[in-house]
């Protein structure tokens, strides 16, 4: 019987390091942001049916989240300001991370590689979800940001402010709900949290 990688490649997302740019008060590595992104993808979608009379996939989109840098397995991590510099680079950088995406899946058994497929490269039948994975990815970002701005780090100032800024230009409903009603409570501690909860 054959093996394959496919799934021992995904454990190494626990490997690669974020922020590899900025001196971090608390390390993130790809895991850890994949299944923050999936969960808050998830949420935007749930905010999207209920608040806005949407048909979204919420589990879709969330399977989108988890998978949507392991590219990132092969290539590393790629800081923003570097990736977007312009657009050669950031041309490059898709053709890069298409290509990682099929040596990836070319690690499944051939039964299994149509489905995943469609989770590492969505088809436009997922626009709207792929949309807000993309408003999820900037969320995580500026989360992170908080987190360290209040760990005492100024070096994710600037990054806070731009990553706002960029989450605003996606002019996304859902974004803005989740700005207003559930970031205020990353502010807090944890029994500020609890207490919140509890009243």
């Amino acid at each position: 019987m054959e093996n394959y990688g496919f799934f021992a490649m995904m454990a190494r997302l626990k490997w690669i390091d974020r922020w590899a740019l900025m001196r971090n008060s608390s390390d993130e590595n790809l895991a850890e942001h994949s299944l923050e992104v999936g969960m808050l993808a998830h949420a935007l979608c749930v905010i999207g049916n209920e608040r806005f009379g949407k048909k979204l996939d919420p589990d879709r989109a969330a399977v989108i989240g988890m998978f949507h840098d392991v590219s990132e397995i092969l290539t590393g991590d790629m800081p923003t300001p570097v990736k977007y510099f312009n657009r050669q680079i950031r041309t490059a950088y898709k053709d890069i991370e298409h290509d990682a995406n099929r040596r990836l899946l070319s690690l499944l058994p051939g039964d299994l590689h149509e489905q995943y497929l469609h989770i590492l490269e969505p088809g436009e039948e997922y626009a709207e979800e792929k949309l807000l994975v993309k408003g999820a990815d900037k969320l995580s970002a500026y989360i992170k940001c908080v987190e360290e701005r209040k760990a005492g780090n100024r070096e994710f100032e600037i990054a806070e402010g731009i990553t706002l800024e960029s989450l605003h230009e996606l002019h996304l409903e859902e974004v803005e709900t989740f700005l207003e009603e559930f970031l205020p409570a990353y502010e807090k501690t944890l029994d500020e949290i609890q207490t919140g909860v509890l009243q």
